[in-house]
């Protein structure tokens, strides 16, 4: 302190109580004008971090598909978190925060694309009560685009590349924003006291339904179960990028419930932002561990996908709500998250569900789990309305989603021909291979 003193000028420590004193006098303005730069700077930085799990999502997923599909992955990676960002601001924001309520009579003319404020709020009386348009718009962007990643994992290996950007076109532009509207704009699930933090239910769960719907539909991959029903094992690619891309998602897992915050002008808001920060990690960690020690157990061996899995399962259970439980309450909820993945990987082969990456098990299932114990540590809400909000979501985004799949298949095609999926996604739809020396010999 007394070297900090030592470098300010005299007068400016003259002037420190003359400027106090002026701050005190504008009084509630000041705040105001506090709460506005603060909160909007925790939706760019919050924005960023879980854009950075687009990445973790590509690596993810590039890891654990085999190595004639792995640029197939990136490109639909890479053009799902485009198209998202134009759906999104075409018409998903405006459908998600509808204002007085939007209607299906003249829904068209009533919802309009996202606009920002005038550049450096010249001739504009702007709204200081919360955050700017463009960082609000920026950071639920990234929320809508998380979803559609879910997806690309579970119908990885057999899908087309233009039929899977059309699903996650009407996905993130319709399918997301009206459901996320029931609770975050203020709709009927808000109004019921259902509670959803961050995003179990609405992100995950969803985009689990939505996977759920497209594995359905497309059938497994060819090889994958024998004519006896047995699972045949199909190792992925490469460990090492699935476990950077687990890495990378545990990171800008921060942003996305640290974020979800929605203010920081406090020293109250910094101090819940600390906590999910931290609940937000043991969870995490306490999933790792439960699936590594139940791997052990069950197999003789542990299964690095499952750790991996059970990471992001821990994750996805403490979203519902980071910031009402205890470090040890955060610890259970990630553990049983963890213990979900273990237990639900085999469920999904026993009914011929093919998802890749296991997807379904961590987002979806995981993610009733968080939401359904949100009532366990946060007093304001009930284990039967949780319930109603879950199986709402997942009855409007399952259905919706079957159609559209139903539709795409029975249209365009669905499902690329046995010998292109054979030969790999690579070379059949992108004539190009993200390890051409392999092939090559």
């Amino acid at each position: 302190m007394n070297l900090m003193k030592s470098l300010i000028p005299a007068a400016a420590i003259v002037a420190l109580p003359q400027m106090g004193l002026a701050q005190e006098a504008a009084g509630g303005e000041t705040a105001q004008h506090t709460q506005f730069i603060l909160t909007s700077l925790l939706f760019l930085v919050g924005g960023f971090l879980v854009f950075w799990m687009a990445a973790g999502f590509a690596m993810l997923e590039a890891g654990l598909v085999r190595s004639k599909n792995v640029a197939m992955q990136l490109v639909k990676n890479m053009g799902l978190f485009s198209f998202a960002a134009i759906m999104y601001w075409l018409v998903g924001y405006g459908l998600m925060y509808p204002g007085d309520g939007w209607m299906i009579p003249g829904v068209l003319g009533a919802i309009a694309p996202a606009s920002l404020e005038a550049v450096g709020l010249d001739g504009v009386n702007a709204d200081l009560s919360y955050a700017t348009v463009g960082s609000d718009f920026f950071f639920q962007l990234m929320f809508c685009a998380t979803t559609a990643s879910i997806v690309s994992g579970t119908v990885a290996e057999r899908i087309k590349l233009w039929p899977f950007f059309a699903f996650v076109i009407v996905l993130t532009g319709i399918i997301y924003p009206i459901e996320a509207s029931w609770q975050w704009g203020g709709g009927w699930l808000s109004e019921m006291g259902f509670s959803d933090f961050a995003g179990s239910t609405l992100v995950h769960a969803a985009g689990g339904f939505a996977a759920l719907a497209g594995a359905i539909v497309l059938g497994p991959r060819i090889g994958k179960y024998n004519k006896d029903g047995k699972v045949v094992p199909i190792p992925g690619s490469n460990l090492a990028l699935a476990t950077l891309g687990t890495f990378i998602l545990w990171l800008g897992w921060f942003g996305f419930n640290g974020g979800s915050q929605l203010a920081m002008g406090t020293i109250g808001d910094i101090a819940d932002i600390s906590r999910i920060f931290a609940n937000t990690n043991m969870a995490a960690a306490a999933g790792a561990v439960a699936a590594l020690i139940l791997t052990q157990v069950m197999y003789g061996k542990v299964d690095l996908t499952m750790v991996l899995n059970g990471a992001l399962a821990g994750l996805v259970s403490i979203t519902a709500e980071p910031l009402a439980p205890s470090l040890f309450q955060a610890l259970i909820i990630g553990a049983v998250g963890g213990v979900i993945v273990v237990l639900t990987v085999p469920m999904l082969d026993r009914m011929k569900i093919d998802d890749v990456v296991g997807a379904i098990p961590v987002h979806l299932i995981a993610g009733f789990w968080g939401t359904f114990i949100v009532a366990w540590t946060n007093g304001d809400a009930n284990f039967v309305t949780q319930i109603i909000g879950f199986a709402a979501i997942g009855i409007f985004v399952f259905v919706v989603s079957f159609i559209l799949f139903s539709i795409l298949k029975a249209t365009v095609g669905l499902r690329v021909g046995e010998e292109e999926e054979i030969n790999g996604l690579d070379m059949g739809e992108l004539g190009m291979e993200a390890y051409p020396e392999f092939s090559k010999g």
